[in-house]
């Protein structure tokens, strides 16, 4: 199967998975963790992206993010990916890679899609039976979200601060976004956006991205091409 080409249109965000190879633990605890916030901060700094949400779970990481430099994303994953693999190999006396090859991402419409994409990077916990309130769950963009800690790797989207105007507001609004699931149809076009480098949002969004980089954002069609009519005999060529 050929992988599609990764494209990262400035100002666009972006939902990002990276996995621990064959799923296996990539944190062990708390301060690796810490550390791989830390280079996080730090990288989107220098390569100029800016994160809005995230979820470091013990076997993969959940990012939104919007870059403000070509490349920008791809050049912060590598440089972080890098980075941690070195100290988690040290710190665990171990060698060879971690991840699961190339990282995994999908553009996101921020109208109508890109809250629903945060709302559903922070249930991670909540679906993995970790606990029943994301508030509960430290290592999450909730925190600041919906709770107002501040922390310097967030910052908050457009579409975040129009939910209300002052802060408090703002948090109130987006934890009543949780008391509702995520529905089902939703859930799986994220997974699939995600998992398959495809664009979640609304089909004139799709298009647009589709016109602009000529690059394919939407399922492809199944079955095979339809052929041509024969050309009757006698009609020569084109």
């Amino acid at each position: 199967m050929v992988r599609l080409l990764r494209i990262g249109p400035l100002g666009i965000p972006q939902h990002i998975i990276q996995r621990g190879n064959n799923r296996q633990v990539c944190f062990a605890n708390e301060q690796d963790m810490a550390f791989y916030a830390s280079l996080l901060e730090g990288y989107s700094k220098e390569f100029s992206v800016t994160t809005h949400a995230w979820i470091f779970m013990t076997n993969h990481v959940h990012l939104l993010a919007t870059p403000h430099a070509e490349e920008g994303i791809s050049k912060m994953m590598q440089a972080l990916g890098r980075r941690y693999v070195r100290y988690f190999n040290r710190e665990y006396r171990r060698s060879g890679t971690l991840w699961e090859g190339r990282f995994k991402s999908s553009l996101v419409q921020s109208e109508n899609y890109l809250l629903q994409c945060q709302r559903y990077i922070e249930l991670n916990p909540v679906r993995a039976c970790m606990t029943n309130d994301p508030a509960e769950y430290h290592w999450s963009s909730y925190q600041s979200n919906a709770l107002g800690k501040k922390i310097a790797l967030w910052t908050p989207h457009e579409e975040y601060l129009r939910l209300g105007e002052t802060g408090d507001e703002r948090q109130r609004a987006y934890r009543a976004l949780f008391s509702a699931h995520v529905d089902n149809e939703l859930l799986n076009d994220i997974r699939s956006a995600v998992n398959k480098g495809l664009a979640l949002g609304g089909e004139r969004f799709k298009l647009e991205i589709e016109q602009l980089y000529g690059r394919r954002v939407k399922p492809a069609k199944m079955g095979r091409p339809k052929k041509g009519k024969p050309k009757p005999f006698g009609s020569g060529f084109a």
